[in-house]
């Protein structure tokens, strides 16, 4: 597993706590799976996999995923 990139969004005045998991995995068979994690602090999460050919591909989804994520105001 690659390092996760762990994002948070906190701002009580509109009651939001949220936090978004990036994290990337090895397949069975040679392919790699870009693994988002998101929802409230404090509660299960939902996931989904994304698969790509090889690392550098998922690795670059990760990265604009997470530049996406921190636009919309997680740190």
């Amino acid at each position: 597993m690659i390092d996760a990139i762990r994002l948070t969004k906190i701002k009580p005045e509109a009651n939001q706590r949220r936090y978004y998991r990036l994290h990337i995995e090895a397949g069975l068979f040679g392919d790699w799976a870009l693994v988002p994690e998101w929802g409230r602090i404090g509660r299960a999460g939902q996931t989904r996999s994304d698969w790509f050919d090889d690392m550098a591909d998922a690795a670059q989804a990760q990265h604009l995923l997470a530049r996406a994520k921190t636009k919309r105001g997680y740190s």
